[in-house]
């Protein structure tokens, strides 16, 4: 079975995201593991954390030593988990209570913000005869309980993401509600998260996409995490085969399950002090694919109207073809023929066998939630009336080449490429050929930069052209603050810790952004969430200074610049960040994926 195998340097990364993590260090006792953990072992993980944060010892780690780090983090991560009950002697704070359709809810409250964790958003959850089944509308339901703990994660690769180090299961759709215990006389905008992971890893525990911080700066908000199902649970086309008539959705039940919490969020956010119709959906990776792929679901403007999203776009998907080949391959590899034969599979095996799968489980354009050409969509209107904030990073297929390690990387390139170049024209096998042939630097660049473009920058702009076209509004950045790790640059994801005020999250960049240039991210994200526009007066801005954020438009096609200590606008052209005769031309393959669908 093949995987793509993670470099020594992607596992200190998860160890170091988990190790300092903010709720076990430096962080408020309420958000200390209540998963039985005492207060002396939760000491002991505090100053154990902070030892291997000092980053004193791991460049001298031996692959034992770190395989035992990466279990002691996972360790650390599982002591979070409980169970939420149903409180059934009404014995709860009633002020911290949320009446909802399918139940009241009780939070915990830290430092003034109440956190809800692990409610459900479905009637029933996707296990048992609705494995690959549309997700169930939320029910009725008069009982109150507990919302302390996070929900088990989706089935997904714990190689790649730290919400995967979690417990997983089938179990696992629910959200995640921050907000400030306060009165306000108008309802708050809202902000609805979507996690990335290649659509095959992550989740809503994982410590990054703790909003504690986020909203005790930003109280005028409310945010909400949600998860959905992955890999093979969530993007599997099986309408192909003998039995498949009966699963026409399964090719896209992770966008379905991410549509059903939206709609949860429109139907019970007011009960938090949320305005329902003023929602912005974010995401990073695969859930900025998602926010950009959910306007072109029928029935979802209705849930949200605004979208952030960060290196990730529509080209995130691909063909019924594409999607068969990979079905096909599990169940070679799990020696079925129907859906019957693979509901009697144990997740787990379904899920480990989908490890040849990896970075090939995406969305599919199937004609019936997505459209067959995602960024004709956009142009001729699909989402107008939606705004959009969206960007890429600088170097973002560094961040891989940091994760497989530059051999590891430069074998899964090659293998990617020629299968995917078997199939080409001649003329665009000529522009791949020119465009790394002018690439400069270390001998992965040229195809690190090449799939940089593909993958995550020029995508971006194709949608800012395409929402522009449609009369649309697209506000497009450039980040380019680098990480101080050997390769990384900046690379795909750093901007994280920025965005969720997690400076002591270094495991991608390998150092503290500047506080104020952070802070005016964040900043903007808000503002763009409550009025539609990114631009900060000087009275917002941190340091004191106006940030006019031009539209995007087709002739300047202009950027916002977001540079650690000059944030400013810029014309495309001045910085040279698309490759418009060649790389951009090449977008029309979507992903790269072995097998194309003959455009």
């Amino acid at each position: 079975m093949k995987r793509v195998h993670f470099s020594r340097s992607w596992k200190k990364r998860l160890a170091a995201f988990l190790l300092p993590l903010s709720v076990l260090w430096g962080a408020p006792a309420g958000l200390l593991p209540q998963g039985g953990q005492s207060c002396v072992e939760a000491a002991e993980a505090q100053q154990e954390a902070k030892d291997f944060g000092r980053g004193e010892t791991m460049s001298e780690m031996s692959k034992e030593e770190l395989m035992q780090a990466i279990n002691e983090a996972r360790a650390m991560l599982r002591a979070q988990y409980g169970e939420n009950k149903r409180i059934t002697d009404g014995e709860y704070d009633k002020s911290l209570a949320v009446k909802c359709v399918n139940g009241t809810f009780v939070g915990k409250k830290t430092e003034n913000i109440i956190a809800y964790r692990g409610i459900p958003f479905v009637g029933k959850q996707p296990s048992g005869e609705l494995r690959w089944k549309a997700p169930v509308d939320a029910r009725p339901d008069d009982g109150v309980y507990e919302a302390y703990y996070n929900a088990k994660s989706a089935y997904g690769n714990e190689q790649l993401e730290t919400g995967s180090l979690f417990y997983q299961d089938e179990d696992c759709l629910y959200l995640n509600v921050w907000k400030a215990d306060e009165t306000s006389a108008q309802k708050k905008p809202v902000m609805v998260w979507i996690h990335g992971g290649a659509f095959e890893a992550g989740g809503t525990v994982d410590p990054m996409f703790d909003c504690h911080n986020f909203v005790k700066e930003n109280p005028d908000v409310i945010v909400v995490t949600v998860a959905y199902r992955l890999g093979p649970f969530g993007f599997l086309h099986l309408s192909h085969l003998p039995d498949g008539a009966d699963y026409p959705d399964a090719q896209n039940l992770g966008l379905l399950d991410q549509l059903m919490a939206l709609q949860w969020v429109h139907e019970n956010i007011a009960g938090f002090g949320g305005d329902p119709g003023n929602v912005t959906i974010f995401g990073e990776s695969a859930g900025a694919g998602s926010c950009t792929l959910l306007p072109l679901m029928n029935g979802s403007h209705a849930y949200f109207k605004r979208v952030i999203a960060q290196s990730g776009s529509p080209n995130q998907t691909r063909s019924a073809e594409e999607a068969i080949s990979c079905t096909n391959e599990l169940m070679e590899i799990l020696g079925c023929k129907t859906v019957r034969d693979l509901q009697k599979v144990d997740a787990q095996k379904v899920f480990e066998a989908s490890a040849a799968l990896t970075l090939r489980q995406f969305p599919e354009r199937d004609s019936r939630h997505l459209p067959l050409d995602t960024y004709a969509a956009y142009e001729n209107g699909a989402a107008k009336d939606i705004a959009f904030l969206q960007g890429c990073n600088k170097d973002e297929f560094d961040f891989f080449v940091y994760g497989f390690g530059v051999e590891g990387f430069k074998a899964w390139a090659a293998d990617r490429k020629s299968k995917w170049l078997a199939g080409l024209p001649e003329k665009d096998k000529k522009l791949v050929e020119s465009f790394e042939r002018d690439a400069k630097g270390e001998s992965y660049e040229k195809d690190s930069r090449f799939f940089s473009h593909i993958w995550f920058i020029d995508p971006i702009f194709k949608l800012s052209e395409a929402q522009t076209k449609a009369g649309g509004k697209s506000y497009t950045y450039y980040f380019t603050p680098e990480s101080s790790l050997p390769i990384m640059k900046c690379g795909h994801s750093i901007e994280l810790a920025s965005v969720f005020n997690h400076p002591e999250m270094t495991g991608d960049t390998g150092r503290v952004f500047d506080e104020t240039f952070s802070k005016t991210m964040r900043k903007m994200w808000v503002q763009f969430a409550k009025t539609g526009s990114p631009s900060l007066g000087a009275e917002l801005s941190p340091d004191g200074k106006a940030k006019e954020w031009p539209l995007y438009d087709l002739k300047d096609k202009s950027v916002m610049v977001l540079d650690e200590f000059d944030i400013h606008p810029e014309k495309e052209a001045e910085r040279k960040i698309v490759d418009w005769d060649r790389s951009y031309l090449l977008t029309k393959y979507y992903m790269l994926l072995p097998i194309q669908s003959g455009k």
